[in-house]
């Protein structure tokens, strides 16, 4: 699904409840899916996922990061381009080694001057200074984290984790029904924190039937093979990455 920012379309909560729950995710100002990842030479499955809200049960660790971060502030506001948020994803992004767009505007807007999400922010502060935001859109009963970024002065608060659980804690208040973390890639464990909240409560989309199941290795696995197999049939000379 391609939105045209000229016609000022806004997408509708039940609109992109349905299509999250077909495996389709934002990018830009569009929606859209994959099946693989390729990445330094590798070709890795990608596999979407979500929590139930209603089933979502904090352990020690995640217990452990909101008494942690109490000291902060946090408020939550409908999105707004600013120079504070582009300040702070700059120097995020000089710190991590991983690859990512290089500003906020590019990953959410790419020129576009109409969002046609509904989108807002996290804001957690230390004073008067913003340390981290974590950008969601929501839909009519979901949510979908689109970005977390903070300052790596903070990076002993793992503060990409507590945005996660800030947007977990705000989906239920607002009853929501899933929380759509993004998708995880089989093999490539750099997207494994996606999985760190609630494992027992976390669904992974089988794009070959159609239908979200219990999360697990196992599972995971599966479905990867399967991708590969299907993959391979209508490719016999391989993945060339050129």
């Amino acid at each position: 699904m391609s939105a045209n920012s000229s016609t000022n379309l806004v997408i509708s909560g039940q609109a992109l409840d349905f299509y999250l729950s077909q495996g389709y995710y934002r990018m830009h100002q569009n929606l859209f899916t994959c099946r693989f990842l390729p990445i330094e030479g590798g070709l890795y499955t990608v596999h979407w996922l979500r929590l139930r809200l209603a089933d979502v049960q904090y352990g020690p660790e995640q217990r452990r990061l909101l008494r942690l971060n109490e000291q902060f502030s946090v408020t939550l506001r409908r999105f707004q381009l600013t120079k504070e948020l582009e300040e702070l994803y700059a120097a995020y992004l000089g710190s991590i080694t991983f690859d990512a767009p290089p500003t906020v505007e590019s990953f959410l807007l790419a020129g576009a001057t109409h969002n046609v999400f509904n989108t807002a922010v996290i804001e957690v502060r230390d004073g008067a200074r913003l340390i981290a935001a974590g950008i969601f859109d929501s839909g009519a009963r979901s949510l979908a984290g689109i970005m977390n970024f903070y300052h790596p002065d903070y990076r002993k608060h793992s503060l990409g984790k507590y945005l996660m659980l800030l947007k977990i804690e705000h989906a239920r208040r607002y009853d929501h029904a899933y929380y759509y973390p993004g998708y995880m890639a089989q093999g490539y464990p750099k997207f494994d924190y996606k999985l760190s909240t609630c494992p027992a409560a976390t669904e992974v989309y089988d794009c070959l039937s159609g239908h979200w199941l219990p999360f697990s290795r196992e599972v995971v696995s599966r479905q990867s093979a399967a991708l590969l197999a299907d993959w391979q049939e209508e490719n016999p000379e391989g993945y060339n990455e050129e």
